[in-house]
């Protein structure tokens, strides 16, 4: 026997039908360049997006066809995301850090039709315009009249763009709702990016799961600031969760320094607001010094690396602001865990709690977690058993885009690549990424928690660990550290912070002082880091 409910198809574009209706008037704030804002909401986005729905048509733009985008988090992004998923396109969003070459792989991989541009991005377009053969028109938005033409292909403002007829509108919706929405592309900092293909479904799906009362709990009275871009692991979803939930939305557009972010945040009464570690380290930099107001803001979301514990003294007993951690990644929506407030929260102490908010969480319903030893078994989880984190859910990765084999075990499992522990309270831990991790003298050390440690210390700004080979111990940690401004601390004054925080075996033989690079998500980029230093230590480097 089968329901008798009706069949609801969960398609994106029904979010911001809902949205425009039910929270029309509710204010969509972008930041531009120049630091001045824009207003707009949900009722106006709608109408843009239906119209940028009708231009695509009129282009002969559909279901399937994938468009690019290269833009910042502002309401052109907005609108070519609703204007093209409305129709069954798929969004395919472009990192605009990414240089020249690597932006026409990922281009042609996709197979994009169309793009939509920045103006500021036309002339790095222009180098590559002859080897994008998919490509049959560039929409150029924030000044594109400035930036015609791009090479061969034809080109237009976004303006001129959407008056430029076709249809009067865009039917939206009316399609299954396992239908390609959007597309996303992992780093590839091991090896070429692999695409994640979302449907209607599985983002409806994930938005719903991420704003549940043990999630984000968004609710229509916050004011929303994501400061992650939209091109970043699908927009963490915030793309999605904001109109679903009727809150305000402000856009950062490029300006993500602490003091640009500091002022949005005040202005617009931000409530919450979401970003990776560097973004947040920067504004508690800025405020520390200038002494700035954060406003209302009550909570701030860290995911894309792991959370310091003194990021999370700075937001709480300096500020009073409540720290999320989040964990996910490309192939999972990208959320499957997050630091929610348990029960037994109130009796514990202040830094039981810090230790808390640094894992990555409890996996939020409906993603299944589980960990795995080298023996294929599940590993206990009594906080001491690391093994390999594996998910399953309706928003994971079945197979990556052009792969002709799954990414996943027969019965669904996907292996994440992260080394985990779980405690008895179903709390996740990272240990280290599987390629990460530093294997010495058959122990493993712990590049993340290392790291988180060097943070602490006094002077340090960023700090890294990589593997280095060793001929003893068949690997050694190198921390590479960044100091703050004006500021000079010797390496032995870190090793002796270090101390008495690690286990004896894991304290470094090699402290460098160097500038850490920054991969395109403002992740600390490993691999250049591992070409700059990865050396072998000389023999005689005995354990300090």
């Amino acid at each position: 026997m089968r329901g008798l409910m009706q069949n609801w198809p969960m398609t994106l574009d029904r979010i911001l039908v809902h949205a425009a209706s039910a929270s029309g008037s509710r204010r969509i704030a972008t930041q531009r360049p120049d630091g001045s804002i824009t207003a707009s909401d949900y009722a106006s986005l709608q109408k843009q997006a239906r119209a940028f729905s009708a231009a695509l048509a009129g282009h002969g733009i559909g279901l399937g066809d994938r468009v690019g985008t290269l833009l910042w988090n502002d309401l052109p992004h907005m609108t070519a995301w609703y204007g093209a998923m409305g129709i069954g396109a798929v969004v395919h969003t472009l990192n605009p850090r990414f240089d020249a070459a690597r932006l026409a792989w990922l281009i042609n991989h996709a197979g994009d039709r169309l793009l939509v541009i920045d103006a500021q991005f036309a002339d790095t377009l222009r180098q590559v315009a002859d080897r994008l053969p998919t490509v049959e028109h560039i929409v150029i938005a924030n000044g594109g009249g400035a930036a015609l033409p791009i090479g061969s292909i034809a080109a237009s403002s976004l303006e001129d763009f959407l008056g430029a007829g076709g249809p009067a509108t865009a039917a939206w919706g009316g399609f299954d709702e396992e239908t390609a929405a959007g597309l996303c592309y992992t780093s590839g900092t091991t090896g070429d990016p692999k695409g994640v293909l979302y449907s209607h479904r599985s983002n409806f799906l994930h938005a719903l799961c991420s704003n549940q009362p043990n999630g984000f709990a968004i609710a229509a009275t916050d004011v929303v600031l994501p400061i992650v871009p939209m091109f970043h692991a699908n927009a963490w979803g915030w793309s999605f969760i904001a109109p679903m939930a009727g809150a305000g939305l402000v856009l950062p557009g490029p300006r993500l320094d602490g003091a640009s972010l500091q002022r949005l945040i005040e202005i617009e009464d931000v409530t919450f607001a979401a970003a990776v570690p560097t973004v947040w380290q920067d504004l508690l930099r800025h405020v520390h010094e200038s002494g700035a107001s954060l406003g209302r803001l009550a909570r701030v979301l860290v995911g894309g690396a792991a959370v310091p514990p003194e990021m999370v003294r700075a937001f709480r007993d300096d500020l009073g602001i409540e720290v999320m951690h989040g964990w996910g990644m490309t192939e999972l929506s990208p959320l499957g865990a997050i630091s929610s407030v348990m029960p037994d929260e109130a009796t514990l102490n202040g830094e039981q709690i810090v230790a808390r908010k640094a894992r990555q969480g409890r996996t939020l319903f409906p993603v299944e977690g589980r960990i795995v030893g080298a023996d294929g078994k599940d590993c206990p989880h009594d906080d001491a058993s690391p093994g390999s984190l594996q998910v399953r859910g309706p928003a994971v990765v079945r197979r990556y885009y052009g792969a002709q084999e799954d990414a996943v075990a027969l019965d669904g499992w996907f292996d994440t690549g992260d080394i985990a522990v779980i405690d008895g309270h179903g709390f996740i831990k990272l240990v280290d990424r599987a390629k990460d991790v530093v294997k010495s003298g058959g122990e493993w050390i712990s590049s993340v928690e290392l790291e988180n440690h060097a943070m602490g210390c006094v002077g340090v700004r960023r700090a890294a660990v990589i593997a280095v080979p060793d001929a003893r111990w068949g690997e050694r940690p190198l921390l590479i550290v960044e100091c703050d401004e004006g500021e000079t601390p010797s390496d032995q004054v870190i090793r002796e912070y270090l101390r008495p925080l690690v286990p004896r075996y894991w304290l470094p033989e090699r402290i460098v002082f160097a500038a850490i690079p920054l991969g395109p998500t403002g992740k600390i980029d490993k691999l250049v880091l591992r070409r700059l230093f990865a050396q072998p230590l000389p023999v005689e480097a005995a354990t300090a």
